[in-house]
């Protein structure tokens, strides 16, 4: 029986929720056995998430964001295009949000450069 267009498309938004999965963890600096321990789920659950075998639940991928320091948009917002502009806004809205008052002024100043 011939794969369906939405299969496709199903599958492809797992597989890169899988890599974005794999891409925050290891950018964490964090082990598959870690975030499992973290998640109170088995590192082999971790390791079929990452491979696009296993899926995490919601409340799973809200833990891990916050495991992250990402958000809910970071992991699934590129899925549907129309809703890109929404997840990088957020994105931006979370990483401004872990600056000290410093490091704010002088994103200020970079953005003032960029936007003139």
């Amino acid at each position: 029986m011939p794969k369906s267009k939405g299969n496709e498309k199903d599958q492809q938004e797992a597989m890169f929720l899988a890599e974005r999965v794999k891409e925050l963890r290891i950018a964490n600096g964090l082990t598959q056995a870690e975030v499992a321990e973290k998640l109170n789920v088995t590192p082999g659950f971790i390791s079929n998430v990452e491979k696009g075998r296993s899926a995490m639940s919601l409340r799973l991928l809200i833990y891990y964001a916050q495991l992250t320091g990402s958000t809910l948009d970071m992991l699934v917002g590129e899925m549907v295009p129309e809703y890109k502009a929404t997840s990088l806004n957020h994105e931006l809205q979370a990483a401004i949000s872990r600056l000290n008052d410093g490091q704010k002024q002088k994103l200020i100043q970079v953005l003032d450069i960029l936007i003139d």
